[in-house]
């Protein structure tokens, strides 16, 4: 069993009149990820409704009526989680070397999922992903497992507190980033390479505090996900250079991160009215 509790808190220096908040705190349920409980408290009150979005994903639309000089957004969820450490992966036989090819049905139900979000006109992603293939026909899981490896030990991770995501190739040219440079990074190099992958927002189950991206025991986190015919959905974590849902809690998928942020909204008003703002996660 596994409780998270994650607050987002924002003060302003004046009473703002707030728009309305796109929410995506409600893990995603699966075979190895069971909801027992979940609670979401807003302060101040706000009126609340639910849909999901073309992914699946649970979105909770918050509508505030009236001006604040804060606003507190919590959630609670209790877990079933049950993903193990070494999963070993069903993949068909058309797809345990690459290159392959994608049926006609996946490649068109993956669609935008396989097509890269940022420019890379000089090729340099390409480029870099290209010389993680060894042999032409090579290993299709080891591939993809080296070039996870290959973003860790390329890149220095380095925790962000400003919105946004680098670009892949700002990031290769920095040569450091948060999880979700690392993340976005594999995404577009798998999908340079002819996969089908998306990123994944949720949290990392770090109560054993030896794993990176993480403040105390837990955090939000991101990390990737790419189609392989038979075997479907395979979670890679290049920030700690993991396989498998194992210490992951998924929350949303999307085709760019910019779609599955945890807390999104506006206010009106100068912008320099936001004072702070503070997201504490705990796990237990």
């Amino acid at each position: 069993m596994l409780t998270i509790r994650h607050r987002t808190s924002y003060h302003y220096r004046l009473p703002v009149q707030l728009g309305p908040h796109r929410l995506m705190l409600r893990p995603r349920e699966g075979h190895d990820v069971a909801l027992v409980s979940f609670q979401l408290h807003i302060t101040p009150e706000a009126s609340v409704s639910w849909a999901r979005d073309v992914a699946g994903n649970a979105v909770a639309t918050a509508v505030f009526s009236a001006t604040t000089e804060s606003l507190v957004i919590e959630s609670q969820t209790v877990l079933n989680v049950g993903a193990v450490a070494w999963p070993v992966f069903d993949i068909a036989a058309s797809a345990i070397h690459y290159p392959f090819r994608y049926s006609d049905s996946d490649w068109t139900d993956l669609g935008g999922l396989t097509v890269m979000q940022y420019s890379d006109a000089a090729g340099r992603l390409r480029n870099w992903a290209q010389a993680f293939v060894d042999g032409n026909p090579t290993d299709t899981l080891a591939l993809l497992k080296d070039l996870s490896t290959g973003v860790s030990g390329w890149i220095a991770y380095q925790s962000r507190d400003d919105e946004g995501t680098q670009s892949p190739v700002e990031t290769l040219d920095r040569g450091w980033g948060s999880c979700r440079d690392f993340a976005m990074l594999f995404v577009e190099a798998a999908r340079s390479l002819g996969f089908g992958a998306r990123i994944v927002s949720g949290y990392l189950d770090n109560r054993a505090e030896n794993l990176i991206g993480q403040a105390g025991a837990g955090s939000t986190h991101a990390w990737a996900e790419v189609y392989l015919p038979g075997a479907g959905w395979i979670t890679f974590d290049p920030t700690n250079r993991s396989v498998g849902g194992f210490n992951l809690v998924p929350v949303a998928v999307g085709r760019d991160i910019g779609q599955i942020m945890p807390v999104s909204g506006s206010y009106a008003g100068p912008t320099n009215m936001l004072e702070s703002m503070t997201v504490d996660v705990d796990l237990s």
